[in-house]
């Protein structure tokens, strides 16, 4: 199992994968007003049907739930996922 990190910046920030000091999967967010925006989800063509993009969304899920925050995912990868898992919709904006 990959470890998945956060790294955050100001109101910017990621889970990510690391793989020999390069990001090989990424979900960034911007967290605002209580909200949290993912954006963008990317993940290298040598993980793809693993799941990884998954797991990045149950992280950003599961850090909203803990920091009170609800998840506004304009990534069209990130809300397909959490509008096909029923668990995770109870962080939805």
């Amino acid at each position: 199992m990959m470890q998945i990190q956060r790294d955050e910046h100001g109101r910017k920030g990621a889970f990510y994968i690391d793989e020999n000091g390069e990001w090989i999967a990424e979900l960034s967010y911007i967290k605002e007003d209580g909200i949290m925006t993912i954006d963008h989800t990317e993940i290298d063509e040598k993980l793809r049907g693993e799941g990884i993009g998954q797991d990045l969304v149950k992280a950003a899920v599961e850090y909203a739930r803990e920091n009170g925050l609800k998840i506004n995912a304009v990534c069209p990868y990130a809300k397909k996922v959490i509008e096909r898992t029923p668990e995770f919709q109870d962080v939805l904006k």
